[in-house]
């Protein structure tokens, strides 16, 4: 039976009719966003360990299907594909064929990385002030976030094809039968959708078919416990799983998703042509020392690496290996650092292709350790920070503010011959645009570019243009000792991605804690407005420590959700978040 429904399925149309069930100008005031999903509970994680192979994603689902591959004798980018598909059904709010991706990959073979840049990218009609109101002035975020204006060309399909054809082994078809299969048969609703659907439910009602799906025949949200199907996507996949990414970036799909877009409210710029002309990049892999590791990951248009490698390197200035995780000197200067990097990142950090961003003086070790007396000089907070100058050169910029508040997810892997592959991949906000299309929702990401392309006549780096990339948080991180790769780490978070990554950094190779240690300890974190910090744990009394040396706290969630992969000498290690509905498997 299941063979003759997905038969009719792949000679069906696709429709939705039969849906079932430099200058440094003043900084602004920085805006400090909550973290983008709201907390679901938190329930502790073990750790799990293997001897050759380990799968770390955001859902059961997901880490099942990517085990199923592994154990097949797959490679971890098998393993991405077939729980990138499931994800796309079961953790729909956070990422999916709608959106982009960051993929860091370690062929073990080659002794090498490589970066592949699955973002997003705008329309090439789409004009610089697109998110202005009449007035000239920023639009409200939700009301330039809900609809199709704010959607960008999705690359998560290109990437993952084009990831298959460089580093795959078993065949593109058998990688989807995971989530052909669990859409047809339906999957458990878990807790965290349920919350998540009821919480957005006014924004998720306005599409009719999000509001088809997310809601039941009464208009109820969707019930933790509940099954839910989608052949919607089971059509749309199996199409994809035959006739490759062509399935998605022309024809009947190309048409469903350009249409959806144009004819929303406010309409948005999505065509046929930004779809067929879509490629995905390979760039060259940013790595930043820090002590005796290199910290690698994607460069511009993500600024985690780079921000990332700012902070460590002004870190390397201290000893944090002494002072400890529970000395408020040691948040002290990890706070300072971040809130150095974050202005640099908030003038630099932007699509490369479209603005120079000095990437190599951002990581002069001389410019660094200038950054770093700023924050050994004194004994309580900087009263104020600044961008730096490294390249006078590049003329006046105007910083930027968008808010950034991806719902995203991270998937770790490390395969039976030791390749190694840390990808993070979005939609942007929770449920995105909120427009669904043939059972998958469509990405918001161009609300990641500045709202202004201009301040005071000064252009933003991180501003709209046609065809360009926006500036990201993410951060997929493989961390090589000894030119091998020793951690495997990534999160969602939006910016809040940046500290969620460096505290488990930190964590484990100045703290010396393992996977399962690091992931639970209370975040603490900088982005240039108020020092925020999970209200739990040694964050209580570290609070008034704080505030003594001079910070602006704010106790708040901070709702990561990290998956990370320890590679021993002769075992791996894993762990998942614990504030989210993660799992790690062994798949030897």
């Amino acid at each position: 039976m299941r063979l003759l429904l997905l038969s009719v399925i792949l000679l069906a149309p696709l429709s939705h009719a039969w849906a079932d069930t430099v200058t440094t100008m003043p900084m602004p005031t920085p805006v400090d966003t909550p973290a983008p999903e709201a907390a679901t509970g938190w329930h502790n994680k073990p750790l799990v360990t293997a001897q050759k192979a380990m799968v770390v994603t955001a859902n059961p689902y997901a880490s099942r299907a990517a085990q199923q591959m592994l154990q097949q004798g797959g490679s971890a980018v098998d393993a991405m594909i077939a729980a990138q598909a499931v994800l796309t059904l079961v953790e729909p709010q956070s990422s999916g064929i709608g959106g982009g991706a960051f993929l860091v990959y370690w062929q073990q073979q080659q002794a090498k990385l490589t970066t592949l840049d699955g973002r997003e990218t705008a329309p090439m009609t789409a004009p610089e002030d697109l998110f202005l109101d009449d007035e000239g002035q920023p639009q409200a975020f939700f009301d330039a976030v809900v609809g199709g204006q704010s959607v960008g060309t999705p690359g998560t399909v290109m990437l993952m094809w084009q990831a298959h054809q460089r580093f795959g082994t078993l065949t593109w078809r058998e990688l989807f039968k995971p989530a052909i299969e669990l859409a047809l048969n339906g999957f458990t609703v878990s807790p965290r959708l349920a919350r998540l659907i009821a919480q957005d439910q006014d924004y998720l009602s306005r599409d009719p078919e999000s509001r088809h799906y997310f809601f039941d025949d009464k208009g109820r949200p969707l019930q933790a416990g509940s099954t839910r199907t989608n052949s919607l996507l089971a059509a749309a996949l199996s199409r994809i799983s035959i006739e490759g990414p062509s399935a998605f970036y022309r024809g009947q799909l190309a048409t469903a998703m350009v249409n959806k877009v144009r004819q929303a409210s406010p309409a948005g710029h999505l065509s046929l042509t930004d779809l067929a002309d879509y490629r995905v990049k390979e760039r060259a892999p940013l790595c930043a020392p820090y002590r005796q590791y290199r910290i690698c990951g994607m460069g511009p248009p993500s600024s985690g690496a780079l921000a990332l490698g700012q902070i460590l390197g002004i870190l390397s200035h201290v000893d944090l290996t002494t002072t400890g995780p529970n000395a408020p000197v040691s948040w002290r200067w990890i706070a300072d650092a971040s809130r150095l990097a974050f202005a640099d990142r908030n003038l630099y950090a932007a699509d490369s292709d479209f603005v120079s961003v000095p990437v190599a003086e951002l990581l002069d070790p001389d410019y660094l350790a200038g950054r770093a007396k700023l924050v050994t000089s004194g004994a309580v907070a900087l009263p104020q920070v600044s961008p730096g100058i490294p390249v006078p050169a590049l003329g006046r910029r105007a910083p930027d503010r968008s808010p950034e508040f991806p719902s995203t997810t991270h998937i770790s892997i490390v395969d039976a011959k030791g390749n190694a592959l840390s990808m993070t991949s979005t939609i942007e906000n929770g449920f995105g645009s909120r427009l669904m299309v043939q059972g998958f929702l469509l990405n918001n990401e161009l609300t990641d570019f500045s709202f202004s392309p201009s301040r005071n006549g000064i252009p933003v780096a991180n501003r709209l243009q046609p065809g360009k990339r926006p500036r990201s948080s993410m951060a997929p991180t493989i961390v090589l000792h000894q030119n091998q790769p020793l951690l495997v780490i990534g999160s969602p978070g939006g910016s809040s991605i940046i500290g969620y990554v460096l505290h488990s950094l930190i964590n484990v190779l100045d703290w010396g804690m393992t996977l399962q240690e690091a992931l639970h300890q209370p975040h603490v974190l900088h982005r240039g407005g108020v020092l925020e910090m999970e209200p739990t744990g040694r964050n209580l009394p570290l609070q008034a420590a704080m505030v003594q040396l001079g910070f602006d706290t704010r106790l708040t969630e901070l709702n990561s959700g990290l998956h990370g992969i320890m590679l021993h000498k002769d075992h791996l290690s894993a762990a998942a978040d614990p504030r989210r509905e993660g799992l790690a498997l062994a798949a030897d």
